[in-house]
């Protein structure tokens, strides 16, 4: 017999709206009337990717996850990707659905660290936040920026093409392979939400153009500007296959990280790969219920 996808306890409603000429998805779950959670997926992911993490929810939310530019259902930009795009529709998210009012914001990956950055920039703007897996990518110089500079123009060269596989389950198999701790039920609905249908069969649905690397540097030096001007409570969620690898000591360590966020503080979920909020839902559901409504 054959394994029918995850079941959704809360299934999500969709809207559209336009963000610097592109067509946004904006995917919520629960009461519009109950406190307000934004979630940021990670690059490659879709907003559905959230779904296991929000069944799992005690408390009550109004849940908001957008498909990045690229992504899902969101248009794709032909000129490119770049990290400074995602701060800006994230500025047009925030004020589309919270005008007026600072947001709490949950980002996983790519989602976390742009949740990170902008929590600096629009300190006003941002409630609290936590980043699941956000952060750890080793920092960058000045010096490697001409072979940097000339890997992205030859990236432009090359066509941008996904893989192309015959169904569904095909696509479930890839996830499952990435990662070990994926339940083929779960799989199997990350695959129906991630796809899109081409000649021959199906493909990822972000696009292809996400292969390039982005133009500039990730640069400690910068992140840590950002992190200064940080005013929300901020908490980090360490994945515990990689927990040794970011507990270093020095430049990029979370003794380092932390240093320069007055609000800071990290917790660590044991048995957990990058996707930790895919791994143990139950987990990541209790740490939302809790840090977003603590009072300090």
């Amino acid at each position: 017999m054959l394994l029918k996808p995850y079941f959704a306890i809360r299934p999500s409603a969709i809207d559209h709206f336009t963000i610097r000429g592109l067509r946004y998805l904006l995917r919520t779950w629960g009461d519009p009337d109950a406190p307000l959670l934004l979630c940021l997926h990670g690059h490659r992911d879709a907003s559905a990717t959230f779904q296991f993490m929000v069944d799992c929810l005690k408390k009550d939310w109004r849940i908001v996850a957008p498909d990045w530019r690229g992504h899902g259902d969101t248009g794709w930009a032909p000129q490119g990707y770049y990290y400074q795009d995602y701060l800006a529709d994230l500025d047009a998210i925030v004020d589309h659905i919270s005008p007026g009012a600072p947001v709490a914001m949950l980002g996983h990956s790519l989602g976390g660290n742009i949740a990170t950055v902008y929590a600096g920039v629009r300190p006003q703007k941002v409630k609290r936040f936590a980043s699941i897996d956000g952060f750890g990518l080793r920092g960058r110089h000045s010096v490697e920026m001409p072979d940097h500079m000339r890997d992205w123009l030859d990236a432009w060269r090359r066509k941008a093409s996904g893989r192309v596989y015959p169904n569904e389950d095909a696509i479930a198999d890839r996830l499952m392979a990435t990662n070990r701790r994926l339940t083929r039920d779960k799989a199997l609905f990350l695959a129906a939400h991630m796809h899109r249908e081409v000649e021959g069969g199906y493909t990822w649905s972000f696009d292809p153009g996400h292969q390039r690397p982005f133009a500039t540097l990730y640069r400690l030096e910068e992140l840590a500007a950002f992190w200064a001007r940080i005013e929300a409570p901020a908490l980090w969620i360490v994945a515990g296959d990689r927990f040794e690898r970011m507990a270093r000591t020095g430049e990029g360590g979370f003794e380092w990280c932390l240093a320069h966020i007055r609000n800071g503080e990290y917790v660590q979920v044991l048995e957990t790969g990058h996707n930790i909020h895919h791994d143990r839902p139950e987990e990541i559901a209790r740490i939302v219920d809790d840090f977003f409504t603590r009072d300090d």
